[in-house]
């Protein structure tokens, strides 16, 4: 298995995401490579990560610029294939504006950048990166953005439901989605969505964040075990 970690100008977690990956060589034999927004080749890899931070210095929009970066192209025909892609946070925002997922991320209901754990769960355990996670039980994952509020118009989010591309809500410890709950206001407390085809995904939380027991949380691990254990089965 082939990760690609796409680094951008103004990218800040792609090497937390390629250590979370390296220490997984031992179980799961991966490979992982930086990819440079400038590439036009994705070496290839089976598995592309969009990762987190400030993409062109979150000019315009969040992930609006990045959208237009040279490997997107080559993104989006990947994933068009059928090709497995992972957007975390800033990435989230780069899928969106790409129209690879559908909806958009707004600015927080407080208009304050917010940075601190929260409790995520998976509305299914059918998707690729939730097939070793329990639905009943709260993901403790950690949030840093400005720009978090998931939204999308009427008819978008009643194909959201219809085709079941909801993947994480927001939910207290005890894993009862609340508005409460809630950092940033998103529409139905949604965390992570998923395009139509399942093949393409986004979340804001970080799960690199929380994968060693140096930071004291490995609940993102469940998420990047969750990918082994789909691909595998698929192979």
């Amino acid at each position: 298995m082939k990760f690609g970690v796409v680094v951008f100008p103004g990218s800040n977690c792609d090497q937390d995401m390629v250590d979370v990956l390296e220490n997984l060589k031992a179980r799961h034999k991966n490979e992982v490579v930086k990819l440079w927004h400038k590439d036009h080749d994705l070496q290839g890899c089976d598995f592309i990560i969009l990762p987190g931070g400030f993409s062109y210095g979150d000019y315009l929009r969040s992930g609006a610029i990045a959208r237009f970066s040279p490997i997107m192209q080559q993104v989006s025909e990947f994933a068009d294939k059928g090709g497995f892609v992972l957007g975390v946070c800033n990435g989230f925002q780069i899928l969106c504006e790409a129209n690879l997922l559908p909806g958009t991320l707004l600015h927080n209901n407080t208009r304050k950048f917010i940075c601190k754990n929260v409790y995520i769960k998976a509305v299914s355990d059918e998707f690729l990166i939730t097939s070793k996670l329990n639905t009943h039980k709260a993901l403790k994952i950690p949030i840093a953005h400005g720009e978090g509020k998931f939204f999308a118009p009427d008819q978008a989010m009643r194909e959201i439901y219809q085709y079941n591309q909801i993947v994480f809500k927001y939910c207290d410890e005890k894993a009862v989605v609340t508005f409460d709950a809630n950092p940033n206001g998103s529409l139905d407390c949604i965390a992570g969505i998923s395009n139509r085809r399942k093949n393409v995904f986004g979340m804001m939380p970080h799960p690199e964040r929380a994968a060693d027991t140096l930071l004291g949380n490995t609940d993102g691990l469940l998420i990047f075990e969750s990918i082994f254990n789909s691909i595998e089965i698929f192979n």
